[in-house]
């Protein structure tokens, strides 16, 4: 039995996307694994405490997880976030940089926005139900890709504000399928 019920899996593009999704508990990126399956295997960006960590690190990148230190400019994650994108491989990352509690609604950081505009890939929305079912399949929403736009090449700190908040307006767009 699969711990989630899957909705919108025929949205996952084929090659290089950044997945964003909300993030409630430390069991979103299994989730997320899970309704994505194997044929579409996802890269995580972890926070690099958890990479730190005897034998769970290990493991977990042994999974692909990368870390990321947070709360400063962490270009070796970019580099190798930026690596995996334009190699065609699924990054995941949580937007608001951390796990947000009580149906709340964090900011979204800019760096996915800069990542998918720079190189060039599309982003992909995802809602992972709040509440987690023991004996049931918690919803994971997959929703539509889309390429973020931006008025010239480079984009403006002020255009990837305006993309990052637009990204988790989607994500949580995506909480009414959780529902149903």
């Amino acid at each position: 039995m699969h711990p989630c019920r899957a909705v919108g899996r025929e949205h996952i593009p084929e090659g290089g996307v950044l997945v964003c999704a909300n993030h409630t508990a430390a069991s979103d990126p299994f989730f997320l694994v899970f309704a994505f399956r194997l044929k579409h295997q996802v890269r995580a960006m972890a926070k690099a405490e958890l990479i730190r960590v005897p034998v769970i690190g290990w493991l977990l990148s042994k999974a692909g997880v990368f870390g990321v230190d947070r709360g400063k400019a962490d270009v070796g994650a970019i580099k190798q976030a930026m690596k995996f994108l334009k190699g065609g491989e699924k990054v995941l990352l949580f937007p608001e940089g951390t796990r947000i509690k009580d149906g709340g609604a964090g900011e979204a950081k800019t760096g996915a926005a800069m990542l998918a505009v720079r190189c060039g890939v599309p982003i992909l929305p995802v809602y992972i139900s709040e509440k987690k079912k023991w004996f049931g399949r918690t919803p994971v929403i997959i929703g539509e890709p889309y390429y973020p736009v931006t008025a010239g090449r480079r984009a403006t700190t002020e255009e990837y504000h305006a993309i990052a908040d637009d990204m988790m307006a989607r994500v949580r767009a995506l909480k009414a399928q959780a529902a149903a």
